[in-house]
């Protein structure tokens, strides 16, 4: 039997707020913050504080050690062995062998929609349900995200 996302939801969206809460704090204390290009590029797509954001280099994102809520990020398309970033609030995981400034443009986008949500905790349920009635790759966030890539190759990262 397939896993169905939507019926899951109403028991995945208070773990799923506490693990990217806590995934944030980790990035906010381990993370580099923003050079000035990359500011320029997070205020271009949008993101009202881009000193706020700080990004961790990491060579796999990081799963949730729930079983069910890791079974739900897999399955979903959300995290997986081809997912190469995740922005959670103000904290953003890159695989270090995909640093460019479009995927980083992509994550920036997500802050911003993270910031006019006002929270973790206020975005991540309307971002779940998107992906549970549409797939990640149409849900409107991520094609929001897509929009806004810059493609520049100039810009330093």
């Amino acid at each position: 039997m397939a896993f169905n996302l939507q019926a899951a939801l109403p028991g995945l969206v208070p773990k799923a707020i506490a693990w990217a809460e806590a995934q944030a704090a980790l990035v906010a204390q381990a993370g580099r913050p923003l050079d000035a290009p990359l500011l320029a590029v997070a205020r271009s797509v949008g993101v009202q504080h881009p000193e706020r954001i700080r990004i961790a280099e990491v060579t796999r994102l990081p799963l949730p050690l729930d079983a069910q809520l890791r079974a739900a990020a897999l399955v979903s398309g959300l995290l997986g062995p081809s997912t190469i970033g995740l922005t959670l609030g103000y904290g953003i995981f890159i695989c270090s062998r995909y640093v460019d400034v479009r995927l980083l443009s992509h994550e920036f986008r997500h802050v911003y929609q993270y910031e006019a949500a006002g929270s973790i905790a206020a975005f991540l349920p309307a971002y779940l349900e998107q992906i549970a009635a549409v797939g990640y790759k149409n849900a409107p966030f991520e094609v929001d995200a897509r929009a806004h890539e810059v493609r520049a190759r100039s810009a330093k990262v």
